[in-house]
């Protein structure tokens, strides 16, 4: 994604970022998107440390930080903020059945969004 947002002329124009990536990948794109004074915000875990290069902060007094989920209120504005601008997610919806399935693309990467089991349709179909 931080390849396309480039080639789209988005280099230094986000005020700021959250990063809910849970696997390792390169920092490098995302900061480069930020405006000066811009934030790269963590919610997610990675098993492995990232690696972080400190020049492309000091260049446009960038910065990192990271936070655990929010609270009842937090989220709440988190989903207001994102109904108000139109912000969606990107996501691949899945059966139940595909559950073992998908497991197994996560263990291999090959997965590009997230992952969200469509458990309601799945309980129609066996009622």
């Amino acid at each position: 994604m931080p390849y396309l947002l480039r080639q789209l002329g988005a280099s230094g124009t986000l005020d700021g970022i959250i990063d809910t990536v849970s696997a390792q990948h390169p920092l490098l794109p995302l900061i480069g998107l930020l405006k000066s004074n811009g934030k790269l915000v963590f919610v997610g875990a990675p098993e492995k440390p990232l690696e972080l290069h400190i020049f492309s902060l000091l260049q446009g007094r960038k910065v990192v930080g990271g936070s655990m989920t929010g609270g009842l209120k937090e989220t709440q504005e988190m989903i207001d903020f994102a109904a108000k601008h139109n912000v969606k997610p990107d996501i691949e919806v899945v059966a139940m059945e595909y559950v073992n399935t998908a497991m197994e693309r996560l263990l291999k990467a090959d997965v590009k969004y997230r992952f969200v089991i469509d458990i309601g349709n799945t309980l129609k179909a066996t009622s």
